[in-house]
């Protein structure tokens, strides 16, 4: 197994393909990345910028390149030393005409060879869908898009097609008979071609499934076509045909036919609303346009990861970093057949974990993509002291009295009775039979339903992973910590009603019940339920909380981050020590991730806004100056002003937060604020949303904003946001420098996001996804390794003058991959040991070594520096530091070494930080004790 070193995560779209990958691999090799990280490269709908609705597993996405220039990458890739990490998809696939696996689910139905591949519910409740599958890609309802003609009857060679916009599906071969019999009728007796092929399909094709129906169907449906093609008369009656089902648009009876012709398909075409309430497959979230895979189904798994696995066995790809393992029907046996399918190669998953919760350590894996480690230094970051006056400001400033906690349950009730109403009853369905064979008749559905829906409410975590290979404690225990919630959380009705009270208890025996009482027949059932309820316990907590509270709760945004907690403040030192102690212990190749394809805001945002935590009244005064300020820039209306309190609050946030460097950039800088405002006040749902956009108070916003950043000499606000901003910006730098000293020397492996080596003040999707100047990096990396050998001092000195351009932070992590590569063992295998601090700044220090026979790493990572920043000094030397210093794991170890500097540091049993930080405000220090 490859463990890579340092990861660099790269995302392809058509604009960044292989090629272009490709004329970066020398780059990352010289900055010290060890491992490609790469975003999905199968086949996905035409224009995905992120890759993952794919469309076809098994081959890569033409609009990255061709195969030759994937094998030039991998190539190029293994010239320069680096490996591979792919991320893969397994859970779902575009709902698309583009998939042809989905394509022949939708024209063959329940007798398709993929008709399992898919999570359909051939045998809905809903009558309309039994054998049919909902297809929500309407921009309206379906009798309006019909009548007004933008439902389509297309003929190709491939069949006939009913065409949406650019969604193309296909009409199944047995309603072929009714739109042909009208050409037939028309021609001469003696031309009985057309005929006998229908007849053929019929009795032919029709019985057939699996494979075989789909390659009849095919050759069939190219048979028509020279069929029809070989007479022009023909031809002109087809033509005909199919302006009569087309009909006139605003003529709703002209579109009789093809109403008919639709109402017979193995589909059902409706309003991308209809999914709210009434689904019958299962989806990624939210997303109609996403459909998830059985991918529990060994055949399905093979079909699925076909050429996965040869690119791991061909040696192409090293590891695999799973996406949404929660999504999976059974994570642990997935990840054992995965496991065994790639010879033990190096997995990752994607896996949030609540606090205190752990990853389940019978999964054969290496660890996950990293956001509990973002959250731990993050967290970290943030001064404890300032909770209660952050806290009380907001609640001042936003009118907003509910804590955390409240809204955690609120939001996710939300969500369960708005956009995934038709899930839960979906679950309902699944647990009716349970309660039937259980002999529990006398439960009540709509209580069953009610209990069902506040158990999952209620879970404290993504997930429980019962599976037929048992259950854990840590299953057990959020199980009936989510009952115990339940019942906390009553209302007075509710807490006296026996039906609910009955159901409640009924789900608790469900989901905990030793099953060896039960007949394998309804261990069974039980158990089916079991794994279908842990599938929609996440999506609901993601939704909830990381799309919809991360977006309400902005007491202090910087903690409003994937994977965190944003109801618990900062994380104390020992904490974080006890983390990477435990991840050394458990987990030691865990991938470490400061920014992602995920994150709300880049690391050095939130390097920015961890500095508020420092001055809290400071900080408080100056929004309060603001709000007067701007007051009269607001709309007003009976109702309410625009923007709200709490959405001005996460305005300033944010501005204080991904200010540019480089004025310059302001006009780019404007418009990307306000694109990124409006994402956030729809995913909020207070004001606005996805499903139900208020224009008036979106363009509101967007005002606002164009005031306040209105370029000119007059702008009051932005003179004043340009001031503060600049007090706290250097501040920013600094933590984000410690922040990537610890990412680099922590237990785990470091994770680059694309373009993060600089500055980097992305938000979230698809901010963080605009194209990267891989020139401009290539260039000042070049500059500084040539600088670095000729004159260390003066390359620092010139780094330190010009800060803002982020070479500074190109030159940290180049020198910290450097000592990576030069202690591999150390980080590989090392201890990790806590260093304690003492002085008069002993709680500005983060450090600890990293230990292995007689080689040491310390990393050196302060924080808090605000007050030992002012009039713009750097916080270096004694005058500092005083007499703060670290005691050393090993008082007979010598020959200390700082690889940021070069410089040798003199030492008894304690260094002061004065003399390691001498002229930059982190440091690594190595030695060999020989």
């Amino acid at each position: 197994m490859r463990i890579p070193g340092a990861t660099y995560r790269l995302q392809f779209t058509p604009d960044f393909g292989f090629q272009q990958a490709k004329a970066i691999v020398e780059y990352l090799a010289q900055l010290g990345i060890t491992d490609i990280y790469a975003s999905p490269v199968f086949a996905a709908r035409i224009g995905s910028q992120h890759g993952y609705d794919v469309v076809d597993p098994n081959r890569l996405n033409p609009e990255l390149g061709t195969q030759a220039d994937y094998e030039a990458l991998v190539d190029e890739a293994h010239k320069h030393g680096l490996g591979w990490l792919q991320d893969i998809v397994p859970n779902h696939m575009a709902f698309n005409s583009q998939n042809p696996y989905l394509v022949d689910v939708l024209e063959h139905g329940p007798s398709s060879q993929y008709a399992d591949m898919f999570d359909i519910d051939w045998d809905s409740y809903h009558d309309d869908l039994n054998g049919k599958a909902i297809a929500p890609m309407l921009g309206s309802d379906y009798q309006q898009c019909l009548a007004a003609g933008e439902l389509q009857l297309s003929y190709t060679e491939d069949g006939l097609k009913v065409n949406y916009y650019s969604l193309q599906l296909p009409i199944c071969l047995a309603a072929y008979e009714d739109f042909f019999e009208p050409v037939i009728s028309q021609l001469d007796e003696s031309d009985t071609a057309l005929a006998t092929l229908l007849l053929q399909i019929k009795a032919r094709v029709l019985p057939l499934t699996g494979k075989a129906k789909s390659k009849a169907s095919t050759d069939t449906k190219r048979e028509l076509w020279s069929t029809i093609n070989a007479s022009e008369q023909t031809k002109q009656h087809v033509e005909q045909t199919l302006a009569n089902y087309n009909g006139e648009a605003g003529n709703s009876e002209s579109f009789t036919q093809l109403d008919s012709l639709l109402s017979k398909q193995f589909y059902q075409l409706a309003h991308w609303k209809t999914a709210l309430t009434k689904l019958n497959y299962r989806r990624f979230f939210t997303v109609n346009e996403l459909i998830c895979l059985n991918a529990q189904h060994p055949h399905v798994f093979g079909q699925t990861h076909d050429f996965i696995q040869k690119l791991v066995k061909s040696g192409k790809i090293d590891g695999l970093r799973v996406d949404h393992v929660d999504g999976l029907y059974d994570p642990l046996s997935y990840l054992q057949r995965l496991t065994e399918a790639t010879d033990n190669a190096y997995i990752l998953v994607e896996k949030i974990l609540e606090a205190d919760e752990k990853l389940p350590d019978n999964w054969p894996i290496q660890g996950t993509s990293g956001y509990e480690f973002l959250t731990c230094v993050n967290r970290v970051f943030c001064q404890g002291e300032s909770e209660p006056v952050l806290d009380k400001f907001y609640r001042q400033f936003t009118g907003i009295e509910s804590r955390y906690e409240r809204l955690f349950f609120e939001k996710k009730r939300l969500l369960a009775e708005t956009e995934l109403v038709g899930d839960i009853d979906n679950l309902v369905q699944r647990l009716i039979p349970v309660v039937e064979a259980m002999g529990e008749q006398s439960l009540v559905q709509d209580s069953l339903r009610d209990a069902l829906k506040e158990t999952m409410i209620a879970f404290p975590v993504y997930r429980s992973y019962i599976s037929e290979q048992g259950r854990s404690e840590a299953d057990v225990h959020y199980i009936q910590e989510a009952v115990k919630q339940v019942k906390e959380s009553l209302d007075e009705q509710t807490a006296q009603s026996s039906n609910f009270l009955a159901a409640l208890a009924f789900i608790e025996k469900v989901l905990l019940l030793d099953e060896a009482i039960l007949s394998p027949e309804v261990q069974a059932l039980r158990l089916r339920f079991i794994l279908r309820f842990q599938q929609f316990t996440g999506p609901l907590t993601a939704k909830g909380i990381e799309d919809t509270l991360f977006y309400v709760y902005n007491r202090f945004a910087g903690l409003n981050e994937v994977g965190g907690v944003p109801g618990e403040f900062a994380l104390s030192l020992e904490a974080f020590h006890a983390y990477n102690q435990y991840q050394q212990a458990h987990w030691p190749h865990n991938l470490n991730a400061s920014s992602t394809h995920d994150t709300k805001r880049s690391e050095d945002v939130r390097s920015r806004l961890s500095v508020l935590s420092e001055i809290p009244e400071i900080w408080t005064q100056q929004v309060t100056t603001w709000r007067g300020m701007n007051a009269d820039k607001k709309k007003a209306s009976d109702k309410q002003t625009i923007p709200d309190r709490n959405d001005e609050y996460f305005l300033y946030q944010t501005l204080v937060g991904a200010y540019p460097f480089d004025e310059q950039e302001m006009a780019e800088f404007c418009d990307r604020i306000k694109a990124y405002v409006i994402k956030a006040a729809r995913e909020a749902k207070v004001n606005t949303s996805w499903t139900a956009s208020n224009e008036a108070y979106e363009q509101g916003y967007i005002d606002f904003i164009d005031t306040l950043l209105a370029p000119g000499d007059d702008n009051s606000f932005l003179a004043s946001l340009r001031t503060f901003q600049n007090r706290i910006r250097k501040c920013g730098v600094y933590n984000a420098l410690s922040q990537l000293l610890i990412k680099l020397t922590a237990p785990g492996v470091p994770d680059f996001y694309q373009g993060s080596e600089l500055w980097d003040l992305s938000l979230v999707d698809p901010d963080n996804r605009r194209p990267v100047d891989y020139a401009k990096r290539a260039n000042a990396l070049s500059s500084i390794q040539e600088q670095w050998q000729q004159d260390p001092t003066s390359a620092i000195n010139r780094l330190l003058e010009n800060w803002d351009d982020g070479q500074l932070k190109l030159f940290f992590t180049m020198q910290g991959l450097a000592t990576r590569r030069e202690f591999s063992e150390v980080f590989k295998n090392g201890d990790y040991v806590p260093l304690a601090v003492t002085g008069i700044h002993a709680n500005k220090v983060i450090a600890f070594a990293r230990t292995l026979d007689t080689q040491t790493v310390i990393t050196v990572a302060p924080r808090f520096l605000f007050d030992l920043t002012k009039d713009d000094k750097l916080p270096c030397g004694l005058s500092a530091w005083g007499d703060t210093a670290i005691h050393l794991p090993n008082a007979d170890r010598s020959g200390w070494t700082n690889p940021l500097t070069r410089d040798s540091v003199e030492h008894n049993e304690e260094l002061l930080i004065g003399n390691i930080c001498r002229s930059l405000p982190a440091a690594l220090l190595s030695s060999r004790n020989v």
